[in-house]
């Protein structure tokens, strides 16, 4: 028992001084979780989008129906997607379903929050403020840090244009 104990602490610890392995902290809605949430540099005037893990809890589905920033003109569910000619489409989302005791990953080449017509620059290193609405559990508001997108293992602009 005190080897499990061990372990699990140690755990713990490493995950407490790593910050979870995430780029972002976790927030909780309702039985609903973001965590590991990031998102790209950009200038005044682009675009950009931010990337997080969503885990729902709860006993039933729930889903993403909207986000809101006050760092750019508009705010938007995306999902990426490959053309059979090899260009990248960019489709508006009403919702991204979450299913019960589920999650769902929104990552460069998939669901995505679109930030269009930034009012600020972000740069790496600082951070804003991102609420995302849910179907179910409400308003979730986490503070997304601005990352360099090669530094996360993404690549390309996701078919957006982002200077």
């Amino acid at each position: 028992m005190k080897k499990v104990f061990a372990f699990i602490l140690a755990g713990a610890l490493f995950l407490s001084a790593c910050g979870g392995g995430m780029a972002g902290g976790e927030e909780h809605g309702d039985g609903v979780e973001a965590h590991g949430y990031w998102a790209r540099a950009a200038m005044t005037g682009g675009n950009s989008a931010a990337y997080m893990l969503l885990h729902n809890h709860g006993a039933e589905d729930d889903a993403l129906i909207g986000a809101s920033s006050d760092i750019a003109d508009a705010v938007e569910l995306h999902l990426s997607k490959m053309n059979a000619d090899g260009t990248m489409e960019m489709i508006q989302q009403e919702k991204i379903d979450l299913p019960a005791d589920g999650e769902v990953e929104l990552m460069p080449g998939s669901y995505h929050v679109m930030f269009i017509g930034l009012k600020q620059d972000l740069v790496v290193g600082g951070e804003f403020t991102l609420t995302l609405t849910f179907e179910k559990a409400g308003d979730v508001t986490i503070t997304i840090p601005v990352k360099d997108a090669a530094d996360m293992g993404g690549s390309g602009t996701d078919g957006h244009t982002m200077p």
